[in-house]
């Protein structure tokens, strides 16, 4: 199971990896670079899954993903 995901702001562009959590999806994220709160696309669990470059670890678990 992978636990880092670069997350990609949808308003500024800005990139930053992070941690994400291994048992919840992270239903919301504040930019560092433009303060913009981000929440899950509609039909997504989870800010990860929505912009990150990686599932949530939930998602990975329920795809019954080896990474």
């Amino acid at each position: 199971m992978q636990t880092r995901s670069v997350i990609t702001c949808p308003q500024c562009g800005f990139a930053k990896e992070e941690t994400m959590p291994v048992d919840a999806c992270q239903h919301f994220y504040t930019c560092s670079a433009c303060g913009a709160r981000l929440t899950p696309k509609e039909g997504d669990c989870c800010v990860f899954c929505s912009y990150g470059s990686v599932p949530c670890p939930p998602k990975q678990i329920e795809a019954g993903c080896s990474c």
